[in-house]
């Protein structure tokens, strides 16, 4: 089985929709999908995650699933270094989430006091735990950490998702904690990771990375990758987002 985690296209996030070039990613977007034999279409509810598929679904002439628990993961906290508002809780300054060893640990990520507070975990298991349910409609039943094959198959699933919820999905399919995701890699709008199972013993199945963040759809029209989710390169980049 194969997988498509796909960012939302450029945001406009005070609309929840996309932006001119968010518009112009989708349809680039939508001519390599079209191509695809993909044969279920699952989507956030959010208005960026929706409009970015719909360009693809109007193409094929299909309709996606909608799935709450496919919305940015965005559950809030005081973040060490912001004490007087709440920010998104994966959004930490490198010197400050760095000094948590338990950040690095897959099974202690979440035991972090400001975490516990905010109820992360109980919002990671609650996506997670929808995701495996779907990965067993479709034959593959999470049994620790790798997956019984209940019924075999190189069938395509697309995600039509975010930047945060996506790292949320690779770190559960990987078991490694989600805030090494959330900060040391980057998926540029309308980019597409694939992972794909491996069966090497009949009956046990691993989903192993492929490609991530893939944007050729862009060059393709000499479009360049947009920068959201990312920060500045240099700090005297002025023209670029510092925090």
């Amino acid at each position: 089985m194969e997988l498509l985690i796909i960012r939302h296209g450029d945001p406009d996030y005070t609309i929840d929709s996309l932006t001119e070039k968010g518009w112009r990613e989708a349809e680039y977007l939508s001519e390599k999908l079209a191509k695809m034999e993909i044969k279920e279409f699952y989507v956030s509810p959010m208005g960026r995650a929706k409009d970015t598929a719909s360009c693809t679904l109007k193409k094929v002439g299909r309709e996606a699933t909608v799935c709450p628990w496919l919305r940015e993961f965005s559950v809030q906290i005081q973040r060490p270094d912001v004490s007087e508002k709440e920010m998104i809780a994966w959004d930490w300054l490198p010197q400050d989430w760095t000094k948590e060893p338990a950040f690095y640990d897959c099974d202690s990520w979440w035991k972090v006091p400001v975490f516990r507070q905010a109820k992360v975990k109980e919002e990671y298991d609650w996506v997670t735990e929808n995701f495996d349910r779907l990965l067993a409609e479709h034959g593959y039943v999470r049994e620790e950490n790798c997956y019984r094959v209940k019924k075999e198959n190189k069938d395509k699933l697309a995600f039509f998702c975010h930047f945060g919820l996506g790292c949320v999905l690779l770190s559960h399919l990987f078991h490694v904690s989600p805030m090494v995701l959330w900060h040391h890699f980057v998926a540029a709008p309308s980019s597409v990771t694939t992972v794909v199972t491996e069966e090497r013993r009949e009956g046990i199945a691993q989903f192993r990375m492929r490609s991530y963040g893939d944007v050729s759809h862009l060059y393709v029209h000499r479009e360049e990758s947009a920068f959201a989710a990312r920060f500045c390169e240099t700090y005297s980049s002025f023209d670029e987002r510092h925090d």
